[in-house]
């Protein structure tokens, strides 16, 4: 891949990741609103199961409109590892300033009302699981948002490495449709 090359590819990544951090974004806030409304938990379930839908269609346009029909399965997958690069950090901030400013253990708190549920109760303990639950919710309470935010960013990172692989799969074209 020559300079031009790489530097098209990092311009459209750049955007394509913009627009998925938005996409992400939008889900997030229906997480949070579905705490206490379940529909928009289910709207924040179909956005995230679209990431790899939406991902797939821009890395065709990129082809398509960027590369004259032709991309190789390592380009595209670079495309893509890229775009999830770029959508991480934008989503990262913008998760950093919900937990920094806006939340103030609001999540946190939902999550150990729904587990303090008594059917919910009775179902952990009888799964054995009271304890661990218990662990998990102590140590989320600790952690800072700089820390939730990395994790979740590391995360997003590793699933564009793999979800990235097969869509460049998808996506690959050796010679242009004439």
């Amino acid at each position: 891949m020559t300079a031009p090359e790489y530097i098209q590819l990092k311009a459209y990544a750049r955007i394509d990741g913009a627009m998925l951090s938005v996409l992400w974004l939008v889900s997030f806030c229906c997480y949070i609103l579905g705490i206490s409304s379940p529909i928009y938990g289910l709207l924040a379930f179909g956005l995230a199961l679209m990431t790899p839908i939406y991902v797939g269609s821009r890395l065709r346009r990129f082809r398509d409109n960027g590369l004259d029909g032709v991309v190789s399965l390592l380009r595209g997958w670079a495309y893509i590892i890229l775009v999830f690069f770029y959508g991480g950090l934008l989503f990262a901030i913008g998760q950093f300033i919900y937990f920094a400013y806006v939340d103030h253990g609001y999540l946190l708190l939902s999550i150990t009302n729904m587990l303090s549920v008594p059917e919910t109760a009775q179902a952990l303990q009888q799964m054995g699981m009271s304890a661990q639950v218990e662990e998990a919710l102590q140590m989320m309470g600790s952690m800072r948002p700089i820390d939730i935010v990395l994790s979740i960013l590391t995360n997003n990172i590793i699933i564009g490495i793999v979800v990235g692989l097969p869509i460049a799969a998808l996506m690959q074209r050796t010679r242009p449709l004439s």
